[in-house]
């Protein structure tokens, strides 16, 4: 019996799988008797324990083969342990590797109710929820087709729309948001924080660090198996990065939480848009120092006019000697779904490197159209640098200032906000 603060609890799992090099050799494994061992033995994840509390979002990461797909089946259910215990409370909705729980020859109308059944959902409470379900899912007339004709983004659109229509207790979702547009994106994310917001527990696997420095209270990394760390996000996400820097050639930042006090040295944080809930990472051998956002002469307008050009200034400070800095910016909804994201190396190619030396302070600028809808948006700004075809982050502000766009503007497909970047005087 699970406590009832506890929505998910894990107690020395072991999964272990037999894996045969032929298929003939299952018989022969099975007519042994044991007398002889026609497999090897692969073990997935290795005596693991955990409890996840309810109203939880907590990421789940590592590198491929790790164990992470193999916990979240164990969770839902799917596998049993080959040793230790499982217990869930609440009911369980689950996006896992594409294709899962779906009939390929089914319709998509036929899959949403054959879920339904699997989730112990009557034929009638999923007729009062299936208009809902084909809306969120907008996929038209393909409801009525075999899903085996769908392309990957309208199939996770309907799984999704199936999962959270059933309002799960627990829901659990596997790279299931890095397929889709960045509208379908938002409206995912905006239903998982409504979620959270009535209680729910979520699980995520992703191999994006930022959607588990954004949107996760807590984390959990698996390497081979083990569980190596599981608590606050920045400390493990510190720990996942120098495990790849290690094993690859990637080479990446340390994520690190800015508390809501900003520094009396960072005028950064002064800026009357800064979201003391910024994520900031890098090695800092350039900080970004300062930002100010220019609209119609206007200094850090209240609000931003769609269409009207917008300057976006960075002052960086360089601390040792770069001789291939990029510059970046990108903007997302206030739910994390990204709708614009631009760099100097991408708008100005080669001609937009300039080596810098240590103890330089410049300026730059961005501009580009806000063809955005009316509401509050993120702007993420960053420098890094190219070394050996290596990218290096050095001082990167995710989620840093909030963009307020005064009045609504239609948007459809890809946004072309007509990006600019050039240099400034140097300091």
């Amino acid at each position: 019996m699970l406590s009832e603060n506890i929505a998910v609890s894990v107690r020395n799992v072991t999964k272990t799988y037999r894996l045969f090099d032929h298929p003939g050799d299952r018989v022969k494994q099975f007519l042994s008797f044991g007398l002889k061992q026609y497999h090897r033995e692969f073990t997935a994840l290795n005596d693991v324990s955990f409890d996840i509390m309810r109203g939880e979002t907590v990421g789940i990461i590592g590198r491929n083969g790790s164990g992470k797909s193999t916990l979240l089946q164990l969770i839902c259910g799917i596998l049993k342990p080959t040793a230790g215990e499982i217990g869930a409370s609440g009911r369980i909705a689950a996006l896992l590797e594409l294709g899962s729980g779906f009939n390929p020859e089914f319709t998509g109308r036929e899959n949403v109710y054959f879920q339904g059944v699997l989730m112990g959902i009557t034929k009638a409470q999923m007729d009062v929820r299936f208009d809902g379900i084909v809306a969120f899912a907008d996929i038209g007339d393909f409801i009525d087709q075999p899903v085996r004709m769908y392309s990957s983004g309208m199939f996770v659109r309907l799984a999704f729309a199936v999962a959270v229509s059933v309002d799960p207790d627990i829901l659990v979702v596997d790279e299931a948001l890095a397929v889709g547009d960045a509208a379908f994106q938002a409206k995912c994310l905006s239903r998982i924080d409504s979620i959270r917001k009535k209680g729910g527990t979520i699980l995520i696997v992703t191999h994006v660090i930022e959607q588990v420095a954004h949107h996760c209270d807590r984390a959990l990394l698996l390497d081979g198996g083990h569980m190596i760390a599981n608590g606050e996000v920045a400390p493990t996400l510190r720990e996942y990065l120098a495990r790849l820097k290690r094993t690859s050639k990637v080479i990446s930042g340390i994520p690190q939480r800015v508390q809501a006090r900003a520094q009396a040295d960072d005028a950064f944080a002064s800026h009357p848009a800064f979201n003391p809930a910024e994520t900031r990472w890098g090695d800092r051998q350039a900080t970004i120092e300062s930002v100010r956002i220019v609209q119609n002469g206007l200094i850090d307008p209240e609000a931003i006019v769609p269409a009207d050009t917008v300057e976006v200034y960075l002052e960086v400070h360089f601390h040792a000697e770069i001789e291939r800095p990029i510059y970046g910016l990108s903007i997302k909804t206030d739910v994390g779904a990204m709708l614009f994201s631009t760099n100097s190396r991408e708008l100005t190619g080669d001609s937009g490197f300039r080596k810098q030396a240590a103890g330089d302070l410049v300026t730059v600028q961005f501009g580009f159209k806000p063809y955005l809808d009316s509401g509050r948006h993120m702007i993420s700004v960053g420098v890094a640098s190219e070394t050996g075809g290596e990218i290096q982050p050095h001082d990167r502000r995710y989620d840093s200032i909030f963009l307020h766009i005064a009045s609504p503007r239609l948007a459809g497909g890809e946004i072309d906000m007509t990006p600019s970047f050039e240099m400034c005087d140097t300091a």
